[in-house]
């Protein structure tokens, strides 16, 4: 059975970056997703598409068909007072390299990495990019299995991602409530 769109999709693979393994997924524990239903990069869907069982994948995805460039404007100084607890700043939270999970003035979540921490200024410089933007992405891997997705899943997800939900629930774990995306 060839991979094409609407098949359950079981992949082992080894993701490396600038010469480094950045994941290994294991065929023990395979990645497994609905082909065709956005939750991968579509270049990626592209390059295993029509393979079958047990046949081998190698391939390379520049950075415009993977996370895309580094955007500059991704990258922003911050008051380091918004990062306050009971009037002091955590140096073991706020500290390089770290990554915050934050919201935009719309409310949309998103994770930082912290770049730099100027004192003197009394900011910090924060980068919102995906963490591989601007890389570089091969990956080496094997088609585990593959099936046709169930009505059931196609309807509801693979792992019951497209279930509608009420947003009204603040304490929704999917969104936070009021996200306006949900049916």
């Amino acid at each position: 059975m060839k991979i094409s769109k609407d098949m359950v999709v079981s992949l082992s693979y080894r993701l490396v970056v600038n010469g480094r393994e950045i994941e290994k997924v294991e065929a023990a524990e395979p990645l497994t997703f609905i082909f065709g239903s956005g939750m991968l990069l579509p270049k990626f869907e592209a390059n295993v598409l029509d393979k079958e069982v047990g046949d081998d994948f190698d391939f390379e995805l520049e950075a415009a068909d993977a996370y895309g460039e580094v955007n500059p404007q991704m990258i922003v100084d911050l008051p380091l007072k918004m990062f306050e607890m009971d009037g002091k700043i955590d140096y073991e939270v706020i500290k390089v390299g770290n990554i915050l999970p934050m919201q935009d003035r719309e409310g949309h979540r998103m994770n930082g990495i912290i770049k730099e921490i100027k004192a003197l200024e009394n900011k910090l410089t924060m980068d919102f990019n995906h963490p591989l933007s601007g890389e570089k992405l091969h990956f080496t891997g094997k088609v585990e299995n593959v099936r046709p997705a169930t009505e059931k899943e196609l309807s509801d997800g693979l792992y019951g991602e497209k279930i509608p939900h009420d947003c009204s629930d603040e304490n929704c774990s999917s969104c936070g409530g009021g996200c306006g995306h949900c049916h």
